[in-house]
């Protein structure tokens, strides 16, 4: 098939890998504008330009998908099919009916569950036992188009956003290609979501991971692995963030000195929240590196009864 990509993050890039190595023809890549990262506000290219660019692949970025003049270039290139996966703009109907296979998309959710952004974080958040990838032929809805293919993810108990990422990027990719197989061969089936089951997710925003220590132990420990690697979940300590990334649950009683530590051993800090207790296995103070709470309490010296508090 001649196809146009169009994505963004480094979800995207193991699909866009898979279709050229299906034998496709990727004719065109369509991917955000490149923006400035980190301190130096130097401006980095996407991880799909980058991809594309390897593959020697046109590649298009315009800030509005709906422009004419960008509507007019996606034409200009006569495509099968379009495959989208985390581009970050909604397409207008015009391009959603240009190709003869129609446009899918790699969605991070089992749908009409998680439409909207941020599905993965989401799923571990809630403590999901299940997520999982669709792909379905897109309308001009969010994430309401009819279901193609679905494959099912089991949730590890000690998951991440991160590495739940990883796992549906990948089986995303897969399924991806196989749903483009059953459609050329005229096999796919569509089916219409049920929009009375249907929820709704927003983005993940860095404000987010600021610790309410009054909820209980286990919903803080998901959301810590839910906002792992990004925005990171986070707390003050004697003035200084600290950025917690990997807890256990302990059982505890329901407690008005939510945020107190109540024990420093060699190995862990324990926390009291709202209800249990928490205790921190790795940590990362403000200007230091990432490490196991036995290593940073070699380093730092962290008293019994002290507050941990929100921003």
């Amino acid at each position: 098939m001649r196809v146009i990509f169009m994505g963004t993050p480094d979800f995207a890039v193991g699909t866009l890998e898979a279709i050229l190595a299906a034998g496709h023809e990727v004719v065109l890549a369509v991917t955000q504008p490149d923006r400035p990262k980190n301190r130096g506000k130097a401006m980095q290219a996407p991880p799909v330009k980058e991809c594309a660019l390897k593959h020697a692949i046109p590649v298009c970025q315009p800030v509005k998908i709906r422009d004419a003049e960008e509507v007019e270039r996606i034409f200009a290139y006569h495509p099968d099919i379009i495959v989208v996966a985390a581009f970050g703009q909604i397409l207008p109907k015009e391009i959603l009916d240009l190709p003869r296979y129609g446009c899918i998309n790699v969605h991070a959710s089992l749908l009409p569950k998680y439409r909207g952004a941020a599905p993965i974080q989401w799923a571990v958040i809630n403590g999901d036992a299940v997520s999982g990838v669709t792909i379905m032929r897109m309308d001009v809805g969010l994430d309401t188009g009819d279901m193609i293919e679905q494959r099912e993810i089991t949730l590890a108990e000690d998951e991440t956003g991160g590495s739940l990422f990883e796992k549906l990027s990948a089986e995303g990719a897969r399924l991806c290609v196989e749903t483009m197989e059953k459609i050329a061969a005229g096999t796919a089936v569509f089916t219409e979501q049920d929009a009375s089951e249907a929820t709704h997710v927003g983005m993940i925003s860095k404000g987010m991971g600021n610790i309410d220590w009054n909820q209980p132990a286990e919903v803080i420990e998901r959301m810590i692995r839910g906002l792992n690697p990004w925005p990171s979940a986070y707390t003050k300590l004697n003035g200084k963030t600290l950025k917690i990334w990997r807890a256990r649950v302990k059982a505890g009683k329901k407690s008005r000195d939510a945020g107190k530590i109540i024990s420093v051993g060699k190995k862990e800090i324990e926390v009291q929240t709202g209800e249990g207790i928490l205790s921190l296995l790795e940590v990362q103070l403000e200007g230091k590196k990432r490490m196991e709470t036995e290593a940073f309490l070699r380093g730092y010296e962290v008293e019994k009864d002290t507050m941990l508090t929100r921003f």
